[in-house]
């Protein structure tokens, strides 16, 4: 299997998706944004992950390249390729496939329960506790089937044509992944119904493990595809 995924920040890698394609002898290519937006041709990879940042997916002004971008993804989804995209990501996914980006009613920063849509993938456990960092959301595409929403209502994923998923929330969330989104989205740690703080997100290590099982068993599932 070969890999390609694109990083949009520095400090926003793989987390555990690295560690599950090295256990699966993938080849890795990434397109760091912030450095050299450049793309691949879509048959020079068959899975495109597609990760989180802190712009968003409108901000082609300070960020020229997520033009460029869309159309990459577009591409990918119309040559059949396997995609997975993860908070902005399934942003930008939610974006090209013709749905509404928007602020959400809430921030949700930290670990909060989701609830399993009727219809989602045996892989999604019905109530799993997930890390989340993200302000805006996403309507349903058309075609995609809802895999979860929020307590605060908030959509937190889809699956389209079943080789095309978006998630709202980290599962791929490592100790250091989360250590480095505090130490450089720190600002975004203020009072709110939706927002734990530093601490409450160390506390919710204990959830590390169980996420990462589940990333699993989508990647399993999608490189069957």
């Amino acid at each position: 299997m070969k890999l390609h995924w694109s990083q949009h920040v520095p400090f926003e890698g793989l987390g555990h998706i690295e560690t599950w394609a090295k256990a699966n002898d993938a080849a890795i290519s990434c397109s760091r944004l912030y450095d050299t937006p450049r793309f691949p041709n879509p048959d020079a990879f068959d899975l495109l992950v597609v990760m989180g940042g802190p712009m968003g997916i409108y901000d082609h002004d300070d960020h020229p390249w997520l033009v460029a971008e869309k159309a990459f993804i577009r591409s990918a989804i119309d040559e059949g390729k396997v995609v997975l995209g993860i908070c902005l990501g399934a942003q930008l996914i939610a974006d090209v496939l013709g749905a509404r980006v928007y602020p959400g009613p809430h921030k949700e920063i930290g670990w909060f329960p989701i609830r399993k849509s009727e219809g989602a993938p045996e892989w999604l456990p019905e109530n799993p506790t997930v890390f989340h960092w993200h302000g805006d959301t996403f309507d349903i595409p058309g075609e995609a089937v809802s895999l979860a929403i929020s307590d605060a209502g908030i959509n937190q994923g889809f699956i389209y044509r079943n080789r095309v998923i978006g998630l709202q929330f980290h599962l791929e969330t490592t100790p250091a992944s989360m250590e480095a989104l505090i130490e450089n989205c720190a600002h975004e740690l203020v009072d709110g119904a939706c927002i734990q703080s530093a601490q409450e997100m160390r506390d919710g290590i204990v959830n590390i493990a169980a996420i990462n099982e589940i990333l699993e068993n989508l990647l399993n599932s999608l490189s069957c595809s």
